[in-house]
Formats: C-alpha cells, structure tokens, sequence
C-alpha cells in the first residue's frame, strides 16, 4: 500500500504562484507519480507526471506547459508541483496520484493510477 499526503493549495491572485507537495510513505518502491485536477461538474485532469527514474521526462498538460513544473525527491519520497502564472482556470482541487511499476509510459489516464491522495485546494482569483 501507498500513502500520499498532498500540501501547498490556497487562495492566491492571477499572475501569482504556489507549490505543491506530496508526501509518499508505505511502499513506495517502483511508483509512478503525477498530478491530476478536478473542477466541480468534470472529470479529473492529468495536470504533470514525471519518470520514477529519470527527472528530465516529464509529460504535461498543455494548458500548463511553460507555467507549471513537476519535480521530485526521491530521498524524501515528495513530489512536487510548482505552479506559476495562475490564472482563475487554475482553480480547482490537486490530487497526487501513484501507479505501482515503472513510468514506461507516462500516462494522464486517471484510470491507471491506484492510489490518490485527499487533494489540496487552489483558488485563484482574477
């Protein structure tokens, strides 16, 4: 089993930033992690991912590339999002997620990861 505790949401105003972070502990031997988003009325969103094993492969978004960044570190077992430029279509509830395995394929399906973490809040606001 894996934990995940995610940290960082709040409110802020456009144009502003915010860093996410996620905390894994139980097994965390061979996962893959990402960040997803969801809005009240829609699906969830893969938002970033990135290679268990290799920092430099990442995959996001595209209404967040340029803006957002995913890192990682694996000695402290936390995966970040930092997170720049917000604008109000930002708003929405972060979850970290994890898959057991290798990131063979950085994949945005919510339906491939087993194990979610309780969301943080971000609010941005115009």
């Amino acid at each position: 089993q894996v934990q995940l505790a995610e940290s960082g949401g709040g409110s802020v105003q456009g144009g502003g930033s915010l860093r996410l972070s996620c905390v894994a502990s139980g097994y965390t031997d061979n996962i893959c992690m990402g960040w997803f988003r969801q809005t009240p009325g829609k699906e969830r969103e893969g938002v970033a991912f990135i290679d268990s094993r290799d920092s430099y492969r990442t995959k996001y978004a595209d209404s967040v590339k340029g803006r957002f960044t995913i890192t990682k570190d694996n000695a402290a077992k936390t995966l970040y999002l930092q997170m720049n430029n917000l604008g109000p279509e930002d708003t929405a509830m972060y979850y970290c997620a994890a898959k057991s395995g290798f990131c063979w394929v950085l994949s945005r399906d919510v339906s491939d990861y087993n194990y979610w973490g309780q969301g943080t809040q971000v609010t941005v606001s115009s």
